[in-house]
C-alpha cells in the first residue's frame, strides 16, 4: 500500500515551502488510496514547542490535508539506540572526536589542495587508548555512519535518473556527542518501520538521500521511491529563505487567502500544468502528475493569491458564507441578496464588512465640486428609504430629465456620491441594499 509521510519539526511556524512538501506527499497517498503519515520530527528537545505542534496541526487542518497516523519521534528514541547498536556491531558507525573548528580546518586545508571537502575519516585510525583519551578531554564523540565508496543511483519521481558517488560525500553524522539523533537516523528508521513508500521533499535533499539509501540497506529496510522538487524563490529569482517568516500559512491565513486558492496554487506551480482554481482537493488530486514537476527554481508570488482568492468567493454560494454574513448583523431578509451583490466586489471575505457598513450607516460621499449642485439636486428627487430594484432606474430617469445629464456624467457622480467609489456592484442592487436615504 502506499504510504508517504510529512515530517515537520515544531520549532516554528508552517511557511509556504513546507506545504509544497506537505501537500505532494498529501496527494500521492490519497490518489493511491493509501495511508498519509503527520509525522512530527521532535527529537531536537530544546527547540521543540507543543504550541508549534498545535499550530502545525491547525494549519494543516485550515487546508482540509488531514493525517491518517500521527507519529512522534521522540517516543521511539529506543527504536534508533537500536539502530545505531546495530550500524556499531556491522562496523558502520564509528565515533569521531574533532570540534567544529578543527573540521573547518581540515575542509579549507582540502579546498586549498584542490580537494573535495570531505571528512578524511582520521578518526578510524584512533586506537581505543586514544579514544579514552579524547573522551577524558572532550567528553563523549559524534558517531558518523561510514558510507561504502560506490556509485549510489536511483529514479528519482521528478529528477529522473540520479547517481552520485559517495567517496565524494563525508560520512553523515548520525549521533551528536550529546547522544542526540540526528535527523538521518531517527528518518531512516521511521521510514523502514512506517512502510514509507514515496518520499517527496525539496531538491537541497538529494545528496541526504544518496546517504540514505546506504543506511536504509544497512538496517534492512526498502528504498522508497524519491521525487524531489524544485526550490521556490521570490517573483524576480531571489531566495525565499529570507521571507519565509513572512509567508507563514497562519499570516496568509490572517491575510484572508482561502485554502483552496492556496492549494491551486501550490499543487500546480512549478509543474507542465497551468494553474486552474478547483472547488475541492479531490478535483487537485485527480488532476496530479508527480512527473509533470520540473527540476529548475519556482518562481512564487504571493500577489497572486489575491485574485485566486477572489475568483474562488465569486462562486460560492450564500450557504456556504451564511454564518460569516450573519456575523456582521444584516438582517436575515437581505443577508443572501447582500452576498450575492458583494461577493463579486471583495479580495477577502472580511472585505464583506466594508460594503455592510456602507449599505448599513452610508458612505462618505465622493463629490467632485463641479457635480456638487447636481448630486444636491438628484437627491432632492429620491424618496426616504426602503429602496427595491426599481429604485434606480426610477430615479435617475427622473434626474436625467430634470438636469438634462445622460451617460457618465450622469450616472458616475451618482455612484461616487452613494458609495464613496467609483466602483462596485451594479447600483439598482446597491439602492436596494441601502438602510437610510443617501445625503452629502
Amino acid at each position: 500500500m502506499t504510504t508517504t509521510r510529512f515530517a515537520p519539526s515544531p520549532t516554528g511556524y508552517l511557511h509556504i515551502g513546507n506545504l509544497r512538501t506537505a501537500l505532494f506527499n498529501y496527494m500521492i497517498a490519497r490518489k493511491a488510496g493509501g495511508t498519509f503519515i503527520l509525522r512530527i520530527d521532535d527529537t531536537d528537545a530544546e527547540r521543540s514547542k507543543p504550541e508549534y505542534e498545535e499550530a502545525i496541526k491547525e494549519d494543516l487542518t485550515w487546508l482540509g490535508l488531514t493525517w491518517d497516523r500521527l507519529e512522534h519521534q521522540s517516543s521511539r528514541l529506543a527504536r534508533y539506540q537500536a539502530a545505531a547498536d546495530e550500524l556499531r556491531a556491522a562496523g558502520r558507525l564509528y565515533e569521531c572526536f574533532e570540534t567544529p573548528t578543527e573540521l573547518d580546518l581540515k575542509r579549507k586545508k582540502q579546498l586549498n589542495m584542490g580537494k573535495p571537502p570531505v571528512y578524511d575519516r582520521s578518526a578510524l585510525a584512533l586506537s581505543e587508548a586514544e579514544k579514552e583519551k579524547l573522551r577524558a578531554e572532550r567528553g563523549p564523540g559524534h558517531w558518523r555512519f561510514k558510507l561504502d565508496h560506490e556509485r549510489i543511483e536511483w529514479t528519482d519521481g521528478i529528477l529522473g535518473p540520479l547517481s552520485i558517488d559517495a567517496a565524494s560525500v563525508s560520512d553523515p553524522v548520525l549521533i551528536r556527542g550529546d547522544g542526540q539523533f540526528l535527523y538521518t537516523l531517527a528518518s531512516v528508521c521511521d521510514d523502514i518501520d512506517h512502510g514509507i513508500t514515496n518520499v517527496v521533499r525539496g531538491s537541497d535533499h538529494v545528496t541526504n538521500t544518496a546517504t540514505q539509501i546506504q543506511i536504509i540497506r544497512a538496517l534492512g529496510g526498502s528504498v522508497p521511491e524519491f521525487a524531489h522538487h524544485s526550490l521556490l524563490t521570490g517573483p524576480q529569482g531571489e531566495a525565499l529563505s529570507k521571507r519565509l517568516g513572512t509567508l507563514s500559512l497562519r499570516d496568509l491565513r490572517a491575510r484572508g487567502i482561502e485554502p483552496m486558492a492556496l492549494l491551486a496554487l501550490m499543487a500546480r506551480l512549478g509543474s507542465s500544468d497551468p494553474v486552474e482554481l478547483r472547488t475541492s482537493l479531490d478535483e487537485l488530486i485527480a488532476g496530479f502528475d508527480i512527473s509533470r514537476f520540473g527540476a529548475a527554481p519556482t518562481k512564487f508570488d504571493e500577489a497572486d493569491l489575491l485574485p485566486l482568492t477572489a475568483r474562488y468567493l465569486q462562486g460560492l454560494p450564500y450557504a456556504a458564507v451564511a454564518d460569516k454574513v450573519a456575523a456582521l448583523g444584516v438582517p436575515d431578509d437581505l443577508a443572501e441578496r447582500f452576498w450575492l451583490v458583494v461577493r463579486d466586489n471583495i479580495n477577502v471575505l472580511d472585505d464583506m464588512a466594508a460594503w455592510w457598513q456602507l449599505f448599513r450607516d452610508g458612505a462618505t460621499p465622493l463629490v467632485d465640486d463641479q457635480d456638487r449642485d447636481f448630486v444636491a439636486e438628484a437627491l432632492s428627487l429620491l424618496g426616504d428609504a426602503p429602496y427595491d430594484g426599481d429604485t434606480w432606474g426610477a430615479w435617475t430617469a427622473a434626474v436625467k430629465e430634470k438636469t438634462g445629464r445622460k451617460g457618465r456624467a450622469l450616472f458616475m457622480p451618482l455612484r461616487k456620491a452613494i458609495t464613496g467609489r467609483e466602483r462596485g456592484p451594479e447600483m439598482a442592487d446597491v439602492m436596494a441594499l441601502l438602510q437610510k436615504k443617501p445625503t452629502l
